[in-house]
């Protein structure tokens, strides 16, 4: 790809992640239903805080892991997200900063607090999300950085954020602004619930500013309403240049044009904690995309930076991507 300042620069809800390991019985007993991302109130997250064990926090939502991923992996990046200015926003400004991404949107002094996702991991590797979406979801154009937007050879967009008109309006201008500088638009479905949320915007959306989709089998069937993935991946490939398909353990399918290439997963001796597994296999892919290589090795680095955060608990890699990536043999 052409000459750029940022590798990446991903637009995302800046949410802080609290992790913490409980049994189905805690779950049972706080109401929460296992596997799925489910919104709550302030009042519910300050609750449900206080009943959690002892916990990780840490800066975290689906773009800014994708975001620690790819600066692990030695890219350049950069980030847009909404914080207030509490003590959770602190915590989000600093540890994504201290990763070394640029992230020069200023804190909100009135209104909501700093999103927060409570995260109860089960034994099974399960993770059970708990979203207050607070500052974040006030996104709008006005906190969009055009000069940072322009710098980069791609802007990844989550689709948690898709949900309020104003958020849509920024990612529309994000596209516009991105696609006048010669970038390339990324984008994460995130999850069945957002589709099933935002199924014909998330298809228009998709249709006419997409360049490279990011999905696993559930999401992408549930876009396309069907139970055949070949049949979803067949539709998609009309709409983006490229489609990046993850299956968990069967590994993942790229499609761009008439190319395909099948990703083996990689070995991994224990699962502990799916929590970012799609959101780092979209950096190891994206850090070989902007080096121009081909689709197989871009899905290689996805499935050695899957494999690596699902190895441990937390959604953020805990090894050096980039010597990972270069130890493992070529496929």
């Amino acid at each position: 790809m052409g000459a750029k300042e940022f590798d990446v620069v991903a637009i995302g809800n800046a949410i802080v992640d609290v992790i913490a390991r409980a049994d189905d019985g805690f779950l049972a007993a706080q109401g929460i239903d296992k596997g799925v991302m489910t919104l709550i109130d302030e009042a519910r997250a300050t609750a449900l805080y206080a009943a959690m064990g002892p916990a990780i926090e840490s800066s975290g939502g689906s773009a800014a892991n994708t975001i620690a991923g790819l600066a692990n992996l030695g890219a350049a990046t950069g980030y847009i997200g909404v914080v207030a200015e509490d003590d959770l926003g602190a915590i989000f400004r600093h540890d994504i900063t201290a990763l070394g991404v640029h992230f020069p949107t200023a804190p909100v002094a009135a209104g909501p607090a700093t999103a927060r996702c409570l995260i109860v991991v089960t034994p099974d590797a399960q993770r059970s999300m708990n979203t207050f979406l607070g500052a974040c979801a006030d996104l709008s154009v006005a906190h969009l950085d055009p000069a940072l937007l322009a710098a980069a050879k791609v802007v990844y967009l989550e689709g948690y954020l898709w949900d309020r008109p104003t958020a849509k309006a920024a990612f529309l201008e994000a596209c516009r602004l991105t696609h006048a500088a010669g970038g390339k638009i990324a984008l994460s479905l995130s999850d069945p619930f957002c589709v099933d949320r935002h199924r014909e915007s998330f298809r228009a959306l998709i249709a006419d500013e997409v360049d490279i989709l990011f999905a696993n089998t559930d999401e992408l069937t549930a876009l396309h309403e069907t139970d055949d993935l070949e049949a979803a991946i067949t539709a998609t490939r009309e709409w983006v240049d490229i489609a990046a398909v993850t299956r968990g353990p069967d590994g993942a399918v790229i499609v761009a044009g008439d190319t395909r290439a099948e990703i083996a997963a990689q070995p991994v001796p224990r699962i502990i904690d799916t929590t970012g597994a799609g959101d780092l296999f979209a950096a190891g892919f994206l850090r070989a995309y902007t080096q121009n290589l081909d689709l197989a090795t871009c899905g290689r680095y996805g499935a050695i930076a899957a494999a690596e955060v699902i190895s441990h608990f937390g959604a953020r890699p805990e090894s050096d991507l980039a010597e990972l990536v270069a130890a493992a043999p070529a496929a």
